[in-house]
């Protein structure tokens, strides 16, 4: 599929690793520029080089902490002064460890600034400049939070407050052009949770191949239809389709990309 995007240019916030390393990939593939921005400035640079490698036709690393105030303005005028242009953003990080509902004040403090407050600073550092271009805005949540359960009730929590902010801003926002959706991944296997797949098998004695898999189901309650865990590119491949011109008439939506899960 064209995505009409070759020109374009995209942040991807989260985007040195994982389902945000995909999209962008994704993306440059069909031309688009991509500022990946990620905390660490070598592995941010690393993965701009492994896609301009690959025969990215620019492909840029930043290093920002965007849960710290002005982090994200500034990173957004970085990503608009190496591109000349921005196109979209996405929004693909925001975690949270496991966390009991009674936490303290701090722990629930520290996680409503890296997955909520995070996400709202990025998206309003770049609608400004995605009005004018009429961009479009992906932002990233969790199944968990259409399904939440213990020990990571207050990270479902907030990522339902991802989707309902993103929602509002596609309302506000349409009569300008500009698109927001949010992408609700299921468990995807990305290099940490990969790594545990070893761990799993020599701990529980599973098969390596199946380890993951039942550990998902066993301990964590993720009983998907489709029985395994998604991959970082099949997360990356539909934040690239929502962010580009061939999915022009999709807006307000949180996409439930979880394989099946109840």
């Amino acid at each position: 599929m064209d995505l009409r995007v070759g020109g374009k240019g995209f942040v991807v916030v989260g985007g040195t690793a994982g389902m945000g390393l995909a999209g962008a990939r994704a993306l440059a593939a069909e031309g688009a520029a991509v500022v990946l921005v990620g905390r660490d400035e070598d592995k941010a640079n690393s993965a701009a080089a492994t896609l301009a490698g690959d025969g990215a036709a620019a492909a840029y690393g930043l290093a920002g902490d965007v849960s710290r105030p002005g982090a994200a303005v500034s990173m957004v005028e970085q990503a608009v002064g190496l591109m000349g242009r921005l196109d979209g953003i996405a929004v693909t990080m925001g975690t949270a460890g496991m966390m009991p509902i009674d936490s303290d004040d701090d722990a629930w403090e520290n996680a409503f600034r890296d997955v909520l407050l995070a996400t709202t600073r990025c998206v309003q550092a770049a609608l400004p400049h995605l009005m004018a271009s009429r961009g479009a805005i992906v932002t990233t949540a969790a199944y968990s939070a259409r399904a939440p359960h213990e020990p990571r009730l207050p990270y479902a929590s907030l990522k339902a407050a991802v989707a309902a902010f993103t929602r509002g801003i596609a309302r506000t926002h349409g009569k300008s052009g500009v698109r927001a959706n949010c992408v609700a991944p299921g468990a995807v296997e990305t290099d940490a949770l990969h790594a545990l797949r070893g761990v799993i098998a020599e701990s529980k004695g599973y098969p390596y191949e199946e380890a993951l898999e039942r550990a998902l189901v066993e301990d964590f309650g993720f009983d998907a239809a489709l029985q395994r865990p998604g991959q970082p590119e099949e997360i990356g491949a539909l934040i690239a389709f929502l962010l580009s011109d061939a999915c022009g008439f999709v807006t307000g939506q949180t996409i439930y990309a979880d394989g099946g899960a109840p």
